[in-house]
């Protein structure tokens, strides 16, 4: 395939190494700096594009590539409060879209798994669950938008818990939340994990990223999967045959 690389920071360049591997061909690298010289014309060279940019960036983008007409894979986190109105615009031009918060197959599978306890949970209300995630200084958004979606998931199935919010340290929190703690450290690629407490045990669910190239082969494997679909997609649809 012929892919346009949206974004050339270290996701973006880690996807494309890993496209390159897989025997697609970059046929265009665009970031903030050259955006301008490249046109609808241009974009419509390529087969498909991967994007991961910045929040303020992202959907901007994502309708750019559905004006060329090219499906869109996105991994840019931070912009899904919009994802509704995205995602009409899509469905309404026929156009094709896969978006995930994180495309790591083993992160996709903790969502699964997380979904999966949290249900078996509602059986056992002396159980109260708590999450927490950790990620380098640079990370933007906190939580991370995987920390986003394991919550919102556990919301649907659980509902005793009416939101979760960002809670520091120390701080008190409603019984009815869903307390989330963001860590930022020097060089941690990425860790998260769900914790069901009682008085004399707990359960935890983690997973831990060691390097980038589970992302990226995610991603690559979102980007072949999409080719020819027209729709709306996450990764559930890719690993697990599940409509978003």
């Amino acid at each position: 395939m012929k892919i346009a690389m949206i974004g050339t920071g270290k996701m973006g360049m880690a996807a494309a190494a890993a496209a390159r591997l897989a025997g697609h061909e970059i046929v265009f690298e665009i970031n903030h700096l050259n955006r301008a010289d490249f046109s609808i014309e241009d974009l419509k060279k390529a087969d498909i594009a991967i994007e991961f940019t910045q929040p303020d960036a992202a959907v901007e983008n994502l309708y750019w590539c559905l004006e060329a007409g090219i499906p869109v894979v996105s991994g840019t986190t931070g912009w899904h409060k919009q994802y509704d109105e995205v995602r009409e615009r899509f469905v309404k031009s026929k156009g094709s879209l896969l978006t995930a918060t994180n495309f790591s197959v083993g992160v996709n599978i903790m969502f699964e798994l997380s979904k999966q306890l949290a249900s078996w949970m509602k059986e056992h209300p002396q159980y109260h669950p708590s999450m927490q995630e950790t990620h380098h200084t640079r990370k933007l958004d906190k939580p991370s938008g995987t920390a986003v979606t394991l919550a919102q998931d556990l919301l649907k199935v659980h509902n005793a818990y009416q939101n979760w919010e960002l809670i520091e340290s120390n701080q008190k929190h409603e019984k009815n939340v869903l307390p989330v703690h963001a860590i930022r450290e020097n060089e941690v690629i990425g860790i998260h994990e769900i914790i069901w407490e009682s008085s004399i045990d707990k359960i935890t669910i983690a997973h831990e990223a060691f390097n980038r190239e589970g992302f990226a082969q995610g991603a690559v494997l979102a980007t072949e999967w999409l080719r020819g679909k027209i729709g709306v997609f996450g990764m559930s649809d890719v690993l697990f045959g599940k409509i978003k």
